[in-house]
């Protein structure tokens, strides 16, 4: 084996991002205070084709240095829109009948692996702060909760895996499974 060169992997331009067709996931950072972080999610979500990022709250936006440590450039790529108040976003968007997810640890949460997608159905999720997590209102306001499944010592990941990890989950489960 050897390694690919950069030139040689097959990766869109700006324009033919905006143009593709995306994943039907939206996501939504609530007071996530990291920019690193941020602009890591941003990056996630430009190498799934993520619909739109919606930034609430404390979250820090584009432009900004800091997030563009992480994100790369995918700042230009990814359709992103700032909202004050995350309780308006999540019922804004299920009035557009999107199924609105906190990836949080709640008494009831789905764990992921047993998260199934329905077909043609849009999907949010709300990732929350770094320490406090998705707060209790938005939490509240949810169609449901997912939770990562954790065996080790500590009580959570960083936002930035969390994100990775469940992207991937239903990104594969729908574009993978045959849906």
């Amino acid at each position: 084996m050897r390694k690919l060169e950069n030139n040689e992997l097959p990766r869109k331009s700006v324009a033919d991002f905006k143009t593709a067709t995306k994943t039907p996931v939206i996501l939504i950072l609530d007071d996530v205070r990291s920019l690193h972080n941020i602009g890591s999610v941003f990056r996630t979500a430009d190498a799934f084709l993520i619909e739109k990022i919606y930034l609430c709250g404390i979250t820090a936006t584009p432009p900004n240095k800091e997030i563009h440590k992480t994100a790369l450039g995918a700042t230009d790529t990814v359709a992103w829109e700032y909202a004050a108040n995350v309780q308006e976003v999540i019922a804004n968007l299920q009035s557009q009948d999107v199924l609105v997810y906190a990836v949080e640890q709640v008494e009831g949460a789905v764990f992921l692996q047993d998260f199934a997608v329905e077909v043609n159905q849009k999907y949010a999720l709300v990732f929350g702060n770094e320490v406090f997590g998705v707060n209790q209102t938005a939490v509240s306001l949810c169609d449901g909760c997912i939770e990562i499944p954790q065996l080790g010592t500590k009580h959570s990941l960083n936002i930035s895996v969390s994100t990775g990890i469940v992207i991937w989950d239903l990104f594969a489960k729908l574009r993978y499974a045959g849906l």
